[in-house]
C-alpha cells in the first residue's frame, strides 16, 4: 500500500536533483559593488577627500575648529583655509588675521555676502577690507531643461610655461570684482570671475566664491583637487572649519560665571521689591451692599470701554426703529422722510429731535455732555414708542 507513495517520493528527489542542476550548470558568477555612501568621518568633514589628497602630494595638513589655532600658527610658509561660516567675526579678528597674512601668510578666504551699493558695503568684514566685492553674475536666467543640455561653464586658469587651461567647477551665479585693481591673477568663467589673489605685505590672499568644488565628490571632478594643490604649494595647511566668534553671553558664561548669577540674584530682588505693596491690602467691599443699580452701571460702563459710544448709540436706534414697525404696519417700506413723519405722529417729538437722534453718528468720539443728550433724546423716542 505504501509503494505508490515511494514512486512519487522518487519522482520528487528526480526532479528537485535535475532542477539543480539545471539552475547550477546555467549560473553566470558577477561581481556587485553596493555603494553605501561615505563614511561617518567623510560625512563628518565635508573636505576629508581634500585632506587626502593634500598628504598624498606631501604638504602637512591641520584641521582646526577656531581662530585660537592663530595665535600659535607661524605665518611663513604657513597656508590657512577659511572654508567655514564667519559673519560672527569680530574686526578684531579681522586685524589679526590681515597682520597674520602681511607677515607672510597664505590667507584663503571665501566670500560670503554680496556688495550692497547702498550702503557701499557688503557685510562681510574681512572681503570688505580687501576692497574686493561679490556680485550675482549678469547671465540671464534659462529653464532647467537649457540648463541640462548646456555644457557646464567651467572656470579656466591659465599657468606658466602651460599651453592648456586647468578648469575648475566653482558655482557660477556668483562674481568677484576688483574695482581697485589690486589682483595679482584671476580665474574666470565665460562671464564671472571666481578666484582673485592679490599679495598683501609679505603675504598673498586669495579669495574665491565658493568652496563646494573642494567638497566631495566634486573634487574629483576636473582639475579642482589640482587647483587646491597648486594655491598651497609649498606650504603647511591648516584648514579651518568653523570660525564663528562666541557671542558676549557666552564669553560671559565661560569666564565670568559668578558675575552672572549675582547679576540674576539683584534683578530678581529688584522685581520682588517693585512688586511689594504699599500698605495694608484693601479688603473687598461687602456683598450686601452691592445694588442691581451698580451693576447696570457698571455694566454700562464696561460695554462703553469695550464697544465705544457708536455701538450703544445703534442699539437705541434700532430699538427705537423695531418699535415703530411694532406701532406703524409697514413703516420699514417708507423712505426716510416718510418714516420721520410717521415718527413724529407716533411719538410727539418735533421733526428736528428726530432727525438728530436717529441720524449718522460723527466720526470722532463725542463729548461726555453730547453723548448724554444723544442718549437721553434717543430714550425718550424709546419710551413715547
Amino acid at each position: 500500500m505504501n509503494r505508490p507513495f515511494l514512486w512519487v517520493g522518487l519522482l520528487l528527489v528526480g526532479l528537485l536533483g535535475l532542477g539543480s542542476y539545471f539552475l547550477w550548470s546555467n549560473a553566470v558568477p558577477y561581481d556587485e559593488i553596493i555603494d553605501h555612501g561615505p563614511s561617518p568621518e567623510a560625512r563628518a568633514n565635508p573636505y576629508l577627500a581634500a585632506e587626502h589628497f593634500l598628504r598624498q602630494h606631501g604638504l602637512s595638513v591641520q584641521h582646526a575648529n577656531g581662530l585660537e589655532r592663530l595665535a600659535t600658527l607661524p605665518a611663513t610658509g604657513n597656508s590657512l583655509l577659511l572654508l567655514g561660516e564667519r559673519s560672527n567675526m569680530s574686526p578684531r579678528q579681522v586685524e589679526q588675521l590681515l597682520a597674520w597674512a602681511k607677515a607672510g601668510g597664505h590667507l584663503l578666504l571665501v566670500a560670503e555676502a554680496l556688495w550692497d551699493e547702498e550702503s557701499g558695503k557688503s557685510g562681510d568684514l574681512l572681503l570688505d577690507r580687501l576692497h574686493l566685492q561679490q556680485t550675482l553674475s549678469d547671465e540671464p536666467e534659462e529653464p532647467a531643461q537649457a540648463r541640462k543640455k548646456r555644457a557646464p561653464d567651467l572656470t579656466k586658469l591659465y599657468v606658466d610655461n602651460e599651453t592648456a587651461p586647468a578648469y575648475f567647477s566653482f558655482d557660477t551665479d556668483f562674481n568677484l570684482t576688483d574695482p581697485k585693481h589690486l589682483a595679482q591673477f584671476s580665474a574666470n568663467s565665460a562671464k564671472s570671475s571666481h578666484l582673485m589673489q592679490l599679495k598683501l605685505g609679505q603675504g598673498i590672499v586669495t579669495v574665491i566664491t565658493d568652496s563646494d568644488l573642494w567638497k566631495y565628490p566634486a573634487i574629483g571632478r576636473h582639475d579642482n583637487a589640482w587647483l587646491l594643490w597648486y594655491l598651497n604649494q609649498g606650504t603647511d595647511v591648516t584648514l579651518l572649519f568653523n570660525s564663528d566668534v562666541d557671542d558676549l553671553f557666552t564669553l560671559l558664561l565661560r569666564y565670568f560665571p559668578q558675575a552672572l548669577v549675582a547679576l540674576a540674584a539683584l534683578l530678581a530682588l529688584a522685581l520682588w521689591h517693585a512688586g511689594m505693596r504699599q500698605g495694608p491690602m484693601r479688603a473687598p467691599a461687602p456683598k450686601a451692599r452691592r445694588q442691581l443699580l451698580e451693576h447696570l452701571q457698571a455694566s454700562a460702563d464696561f460695554l462703553l470701554r469695550r464697544s465705544g459710544q457708536g455701538v450703544l448709540l445703534h442699539a437705541l436706534q434700532r430699538d427705537i426703529l423695531r418699535a415703530a414697525r411694532r406701532r406703524h404696519p409697514g413703516f420699514e417700506h417708507l423712505d426716510t422722510a416718510e418714516q420721520q413723519q410717521a415718527l413724529e405722529q407716533l411719538t410727539r417729538q418735533p421733526s428736528h429731535v428726530i432727525s438728530q437722534a436717529l441720524g449718522p453718528l460723527p466720526a470722532k468720539r463725542l463729548s461726555s455732555a453730547d453723548f448724554s443728550r444723544q442718549v437721553a433724546s434717543l430714550q425718550t423716542l424709546r419710551n413715547a414708542l
